[in-house]
């Protein structure tokens, strides 16, 4: 059984204070043990968060890193860095990092390498544009994402990836990708590890979708087969709205 997991990806928001302030007003994600439950807060409020998740099953994410350990790279936090802290996660990928920071499919299998050096658990983001989308590429561009980011790992460490198939064009919208469709790509995504790997491990990997979730409608995407959790932007923020998010994942039937 592939256990869900909701990530919460606050991006460029909470302060330290406020980031307590959150995860003191969490009920259900403290309680829930059916659903593995992450935060992926700014740098600035990582500390504060992994001291006051201790014993909560709550698990703390940082939302990049570079792949080097130190040098010269004014402004990176390096994996060694997170682990110090005691951060267990990282975002590997994101479309934000790609298009506005020039983030390539080989910069992020060297971030997903250095995670796996360091034991943290990468949340790898794949996506389509709307142009790509449009033009029917939809599976030659997230299939050449997951294939490039997976490239050079073990077997194992596939198996503790998790994939986030976050269609860009969802991402902030308001327009989430329906559950069929989702299920379609994320379906593809197994096959892909499949290929490239096989069948076992396919069955093992964990894949989210992200795009617009909401309490609403996180049901829906969970009911598909393939679909295991979701990487949440905006409905994070809240702590009642994290809370739902967290007790609609709940369910039984995952294969």
């Amino acid at each position: 059984m592939r256990k869900p997991v909701i990530a919460g990806n606050w991006k460029m928001h909470k302060t330290s204070a406020e980031a307590l302030a959150f995860f003191r007003a969490l009920k259900a994600a403290k309680e829930t043990t059916d659903v593995e439950t992450v935060i992926c807060a700014p740098f600035t409020a990582l500390p504060a968060l992994v001291e006051a998740a201790k014993d909560s099953g709550i698990g703390i994410g940082a939302q990049n890193m570079h792949w080097e350990e130190k040098g010269a790279f004014t402004g990176e936090i390096s994996p060694v860095m997170l682990k110090d802290l005691g951060v267990q996660y990282v975002i590997l990928g994101h479309s934000e990092r790609r298009s506005y920071f020039a983030e390539t499919d080989e910069t992020v299998n060297k971030k997903v390498h250095a995670a796996f050096a360091h034991d943290l658990i990468p949340i790898v983001c794949v996506g389509e544009t709307l142009e790509e989308r449009e033009a029917g590429q939809t599976k030659q561009v997230v299939g050449q994402q997951v294939e490039k980011a997976l490239a050079g790992l073990s077997s194992e460490q596939v198996k503790r990836v998790i994939i986030a198939y976050e269609p860009v064009w969802a991402i902030g919208s308001g327009k989430a990708s329906t559950a069929d469709d989702a299920q379609e790509v994320i379906g593809f995504i197994r096959k892909m590890v499949a290929n490239q790997y096989d069948q076992q491990v396919a069955n093992e990997v964990r894949v989210q979708y992200g795009g617009s979730v909401k309490p609403d409608n996180i049901g829906a995407f969970l009911d598909q087969p393939d679909i295991d959790g979701a990487l949440v932007g905006g409905a994070s923020l809240e702590p009642e709205s994290f809370d739902r998010l967290v007790t609609a994942s709940v369910r039984g039937d995952l294969a």
